[in-house]
């Protein structure tokens, strides 16, 4: 589990082993998790998506507390895996970290209560696998245009974008910001404060 730049994120870049019959590898360990981010995955939810070459889905977030908080893997095919910082008042606002999650290196990201979350499928059937700290409450789900140009998340050139209309509804970093959408914070670190001492 090696940390981001965005605070509250991490890739994990785990050892395969091939021979002849394939290859194996761990994509999930409780100790490494727990090592890393200082409290175990509630795992309430897991999810599944497969997507044609240039879906677009995010930007993506729920309320804080308790939010939802991912950890995401791609399994076929290869994505583009975006985590965004929306928390007012993070050193970091308004920025992005981009990830390749694909089928060769099997790496997988973890991003934690009040962060944004959204990826593009590079293949044609990208499935893509979720673990959920929280199940989908959609009173509490909202979303950010993930091509807003003041977020200026650079997607892949050549790839024309496919969003639902949801996403390609939904509003800019700043309206979010606005209409009071947003984490702060504050209200991130006290929660993820209270899931590190309730593991202690």
């Amino acid at each position: 589990m090696r940390p981001l730049d965005i605070d509250g994120a991490w890739v994990h870049e785990p050892k395969t082993f091939p021979d002849a019959r394939g290859t194996f590898h761990e994509w999930f360990s409780v100790d490494g998790f727990e090592k890393a981010v200082g409290h175990p995955l509630n795992l309430a939810q897991a999810n599944c998506s497969v997507s044609r070459r240039g879906t677009l889905r995010g930007v993506h977030f729920a309320d804080v507390p308790p939010s939802q908080a991912k950890y995401v893997k791609c399994v076929r095919g290869a994505v583009l895996d975006v985590i965004v910082d929306i928390r007012v008042g993070s050193p970091t606002f308004g920025q992005w970290e981009g990830v390749r999650l694909d089928d060769q290196q099997h790496h997988s990201v973890y991003l934690s209560e009040g962060l944004g979350h959204a990826f593009m499928a590079l293949t044609d059937d990208a499935t893509v696998v979720y673990l959920c700290s929280e199940g989908y409450a959609p009173q509490r789900e909202h979303g950010i245009n993930p091509l807003d140009p003041e977020l200026g998340i650079e997607w892949p050139a050549g790839v024309e974008p496919l969003l639902s209309e949801k996403d390609a509804a939904a509003p800019t970093l700043a309206e979010a910001r606005e209409q009071g959408l947003l984490p702060t914070w504050e209200q991130c670190l006290a929660y993820r404060d209270r899931l590190k001492s309730s593991a202690g």
